[in-house]
Parts: C-alpha cells; sequence; structure tokens
C-alpha cells in the first residue's frame, strides 16, 4: 500500500472549514512537545498559528542548528532539454507553445559542466521537460557520465520513471530525485494537466517512493504552492515525507515549498500565498520533521531568503538559470521566470555574513563506491 490510500483521508480530515478550530493554546502545547503528530502540524499550519511565529521560529532555528549545523548546501540546476509532451496549463515548458525547443548534446552538456564547476559547486540538478523520445533514460545516462566528471553529487527532476529505470541511473551515478507532486488536490491536478502522462495522478504521487525503493540517497518532495488551498497542500506535503521518512529511514527525505511564478502563458493561480505564509509553511515543516532537509529555490525574492536561511532552510540554489543551456547560451525560453538572480559567490557571501558556512561537497559519488 502507498500513500495514494492516505491522501483523501487525509484532505478530508483538514478540509477548509475545519483551520478555524485551533487557538493560541493549541500552538503553545503543540510547542511544547518533542514529538508532533498530525494533529500538531495541523495546529501549525492554522490561523492561529500565523500571530505565533516568532515563537515557532526560535524552536525551528534551534533545531535546525541541533540536525545540521551552521551549514547551507549550496546547488544548481542544468536544464537539458525542454521538448515536453504534456499540457500543463502552468508550464512554459508545455506542448502547447511554440518556440524553438532545444536539446544538449554531450558536447554542450560537458560545456554547461565546465561553467558551473568554475564557480565551485559541486551539488547539480540536472532537469528536462517530460518527453521520453527526446530525453530517454539513455540520454540521461549518457549525461550523468559526463557530469560525474565535475560533480560530487548528481541529482534529477524529471518525469516519473520506474523503479528499474530508476535503478538504471543510480547505477549510472545519479544520487538523488526531486519530484514534486505539483497538487496533491486530485482533482485540480486533473484540471491542469489537461493531456499527456502527467496526467495520471497516481504515477506521479508513487515516483518518490519507487525513487526510495531503487536506493537513492535522497528523494525530495514538494507542493507548487497556489494551485489549491495552501494549507492543505503543506499538510499533505509533510505527511507525505513523514510517511517516506518512516517507510525508508535508510533514505534523506527532503522538502521543497515553491511558490508559483510568471511564464509563458496566461496562468495565475487562484490561491495567494503571502510572504508571511510561506514563512509558516517552511517553520511547520521544520517543527514536524526535524531531520527533513529544507530546499529554497530562487524563486523567492533575494531580501526574502536573506531572512529565511535562518528558519529551518539547509539548501539553497545559486547561480540558477531556468533554459536550457542556460549557463553557457543565450536566447532560451526559461521555464519560469527567477526572483534571486545572484551568483554562486554573492550568496556565499550572505552566508557567511549570516554566520553560515556555505556546503559545496558533502557528498562524494566516488568515495561511496570505494565503500
Amino acid at each position: 500500500m502507498g500513500f495514494y490510500e492516505n491522501v483523501h483521508a487525509l484532505g478530508h480530515q483538514v478540509n477548509t472549514g475545519l483551520w478555524g478550530q485551533y487557538t493560541k493554546d493549541d500552538v503553545k502545547r503543540s510547542l511544547c512537545k518533542e514529538q508532533l503528530d498530525e494533529h500538531d502540524l495541523q495546529v501549525l499550519l492554522s490561523p492561529a498559528a500565523a500571530d505565533c511565529l516568532e515563537e515557532m521560529a526560535l524552536k525551528a532555528r534551534s533545531l535546525t542548528r541541533s540536525h545540521f549545523g551552521h551549514v547551507m548546501q549550496l546547488f544548481t540546476p542544468m536544464y537539458l532539454a525542454d521538448f515536453c509532451i504534456n499540457h500543463c496549463t502552468y508550464c512554459s515548458f508545455s506542448s502547447i507553445y511554440d518556440f524553438p525547443r532545444k536539446k544538449l548534446s554531450p558536447a554542450e552538456v560537458r560545456k554547461e559542466a565546465e561553467a558551473i564547476a568554475a564557480t565551485g559547486i559541486r551539488h547539480i540538478l540536472i532537469l528536462t521537460g517530460e518527453s521520453r523520445t527526446e530525453s530517454p533514460v539513455s540520454y540521461l545516462k549518457e549525461c550523468v557520465m559526463i557530469l560525474k566528471e565535475f560533480f560530487s553529487s548528481v541529482s534529477i527532476e524529471v518525469n516519473p520513471l520506474s523503479e528499474d529505470e530508476y535503478k538504471e541511473l543510480k547505477e549510472a551515478g545519479v544520487d538523488g530525485l526531486t519530484l514534486y507532486q505539483e497538487v496533491y488536490h486530485e482533482e485540480t491536478y486533473r484540471k491542469l494537466h489537461v493531456k499527456g502522462p502527467k496526467r495520471i495522478y497516481r504515477n506521479r504521487l508513487d515516483a518518490p517512493e519507487r525513487g526510495c525503493r531503487a536506493g537513492f540517497r535522497t528523494v525530495n518532495i514538494g507542493a507548487l504552492l497556489g494551485m489549491h488551498d495552501w494549507r492543505q497542500e503543506a499538510f499533505l506535503t509533510a505527511m507525505h515525507a513523514r510517511y517516506l521518512q518512516d517507510k525508508y529511514p535508510e533514505c534523506e527525505i527532503g522538502l521543497s515549498a515553491p511558490r508559483f511564478r510568471p511564464f509563458l502563458g496566461e496562468y495565475n493561480p487562484e490561491h495567494t500565498v503571502s510572504d508571511r505564509s510561506l514563512v509558516q509553511i517552511i517553520l511547520a515543516y521544520r517543527l514536524f520533521l526535524p531531520r527533513s532537509g529544507i530546499t529554497l529555490s530562487t524563486r523567492e525574492p533575494s531580501a526574502l531568503r536573506d531572512r529565511l536561511i535562518h528558519l529551518g532552510v539547509t539548501k539553497m540554489s545559486a547561480g540558477v538559470s531556468t533554459e536550457v543551456g542556460g549557463h553557457t547560451q543565450q536566447g532560451g525560453t526559461p521555464q519560469f521566470e527567477i526572483s534571486d538572480g545572484r551568483s554562486v559567490r554573492e550568496i556565499s557571501e550572505m552566508l557567511k555574513a549570516g554566520s553560515l558556512q556555505p556546503v559545496f561537497k558533502d557528498w562524494d559519488m566516488l568515495e561511496a563506491e570505494l565503500y
């Protein structure tokens, strides 16, 4: 049995009419507990907790430093291809848009890798649109073999694959998987994913678990905030992470809290997620899942990212481009607009000024292979 069996029961449990039942006293009781359950998670995501962010932040900061120290892991994405067969109403790579599609050749992958590695980054996240014709597993493996020469850790954010395909990529050198459900509310998911294999809700929902079974070192999940009620989405994301963490303790389960950003089309999310709400989500994640990494992307503006580094975040992107070949080429179509365009060096200096140590390498595939 997978997490799908839990989704509807949990979603009904936290429908929008129930959030107002909690009080500040409920929040204080949850903050006094050493281990939090799903009821405490609901409390910390409730409107009542919005008035207790300072108290939540103090405990979140203490937990983060206790489990992760005064460090921040840095990484950057590399977009390999933007060919996609899905029609998703919120994505620039959607198949309905007519623009010159790109796919990096092995030589171009090497050139991108050299440019990124020159910044000091040693953690790379490779991304593609969803097209098994243009970006098959064989192509991913070919790219990974090149990237292993430059990076100590290679993660993937691609279309959901089978367990055997994930095992193939692990054997090729991939050690991490990132895969966002986008939206956990199944009815909304169907409305947003109009055509293509991404429309199959459960295939995507079960993919992180397939990655855990395949043996990836890290699996990172999240919801694209703004697509549905953010409290429900954050609750289900955290419960999904707890499910994976409990079932696969050997795998490091992480979370992201990306907010919708402008893209090529005209879609506007129905649910606003304010800066204050984002802070509440990140704090609730940290308090509920003290051992889980939390990633903060360049979707967020620099001033906000600078404030969030002490509130539970353990991993940040830097020197980002969301275009295929964007580190060495110009004129591509970005998947979404970034808000923090600072270089790796500028992010590193910001972290040091905040008494945090930027980490470029905390895992080495070669050393792991020796054991």
